[in-house]
């Protein structure tokens, strides 16, 4: 049997029908990750395989047992190969420096770097392995980095034959709203690697059945890609206490609550941006907006009178202990989050640009160099129209050209009801 069967053949329906554990209860209303699922089907897709993992501390059981520990000890499973996204496998790097390749202290397996000069598995990296396994969670949010290393993997698997196996997880600010166009050719990075819109409304098991089916892996290459779905997960379960009960383990340093997606989706664009602050640096990471020059009350007044739904704020001042403005006194906003059904979160960015703006229309809010923004757009149009003089609501119509054919497409990819 192929390697590209065993698979198959070890997740056919009689293989998934789970077991409970002697006195262990049956399945509550709580979504249960993919993770989970296999788990408790004593991880027998896996048995005799050789196992490449990657993940980092968000692969975890809802008892904290990481995805390392739990295939490391699963007998039968041989767990050969651990790949490292952004932050590493054990999440120990700082944001954006490079993850080495190394040998993990605590399983004494071998560690690949997928944040590093490469980002796609090598055939060194695969050689000897049966099976990729895929274990991380998202936050929804377009340009957040696991989504480009879910695609490298895919790539790497497609082109060196070696089947992916994705364990689904929740999307943190839920399955419903899309916002946001796809990314526009010429802008594609490793922070819009696929034209996905920017709040997708996708779990990354979906995501990775549309990379797979629209051929944006390239070459005409596809990927042998199974995704174990979450159970009990519906699109109508929207904020993770919906989930009843996951544990939250921060994605990255700055992304420490469950609550902090929804806040990054808001700010995150603008926060690309040197002359903003956003709470980098401040316990308020994404919940905040403003800048040393910048009047805390008349921001807020501003901000109220743009009757945002979803949305409440308030004055504030901080000083960053590190980066943008490190040790200045800044003035701006904090952002409440009132109604995460009904706030348009991703407009959030443009809206705080357009009010700095029309606090001081003299104030320089794009930098010479302003790449960075343009790429977590997808496009450099939204900094163009601002430039001539192009509103919030402008801006916005500009970065959601392309939403309703992307929520088309996404269609025939969507595994929860």
């Amino acid at each position: 049997m192929t390697r590209r069967n065993l698979l198959r053949h070890s997740l056919a329906p009689a293989a998934l029908t789970l077991v409970p554990s002697p006195g262990e209860a049956a399945p509550s209303s709580r979504v249960r990750t993919g993770l989970e699922v296999l788990a408790e089907d004593r991880f027998r897709p896996l048995n005799g395989l050789k196992v490449g993992l990657i993940t980092n501390p968000t692969g975890a059981l809802p008892d904290l047992t990481s995805t390392i520990e739990a295939l490391h000890r699963a007998p039968g499973v041989k767990l050969a190969a651990l790949f490292g996204p952004e932050h590493g496998v054990r999440g120990d790097i700082p944001a954006g420096e490079y993850v080495p390749s190394t040998v993990d202290s605590q399983t004494g397996v071998p560690v690949w770097s997928l944040y590093g000069a490469t980002k796609t598995p090598t055939a060194e990296m695969l050689r000897g392995l049966d099976i990729l396994v895929f274990d991380i969670q998202d936050i929804g949010a377009r340009s957040y980095t696991y989504v480009s290393t879910l695609g490298s993997a895919m790539e790497g698997a497609a082109k060196h034959g070696i089947p992916l196996l994705v364990l689904d997880r929740p999307n943190p600010v839920g399955l419903q709203r899309v916002e946001g166009g796809p990314t526009r050719p010429g802008f594609e990075s490793f922070v819009s690697k696929y034209p996905l819109a920017y709040r997708h409304g996708m779990t990354l098991g979906e995501v990775a059945r549309m990379i797979n089916g629209q051929g944006w892996l390239g070459g005409g290459r596809t990927c042998s890609l199974t995704v174990l779905p979450c159970r009990n997960l519906t699109r109508e379960r929207n904020t993770w206490e919906d989930f009843g009960g996951l544990p939250w383990v921060p994605t990255s340093p700055h992304i420490p609550q469950p609550t902090t997606p929804h806040f990054y989706a808001a700010t995150g664009i603008l926060g690309e941006l040197p002359t903003v602050s956003i709470g980098i640096g401040y316990p308020l990471p994404f919940e905040l907006a403003g800048a040393p020059d910048i009047g805390a009350v008349s921001l807020t007044r501003e901000m109220e009178r743009r009757r945002l739904p979803g949305f409440a704020f308030r004055p504030h001042y901080w000083s960053p202990y590190y980066g943008a403005f490190k040790g200045q006194r800044c003035g701006g906003v904090q952002i409440y989050l009132t109604d995460p059904d009904t706030a348009p979160l991703t407009r959030l960015n443009f809206e705080l640009a357009d009010a700095f703006r029309t606090l001081d229309r003299n104030r320089r809010i794009f930098p010479e160099s302003a790449r960075m923004f343009d790429l977590a757009c997808g496009t450099d149009a939204v900094r163009k129209a601002f430039l001539a003089g192009a509103d919030a609501r402008q801006l916005w119509e500009i970065f959601e050209e392309g939403r309703e054919k992307f929520v088309s497409d996404r269609k025939r990819y969507l595994l929860y009801s």
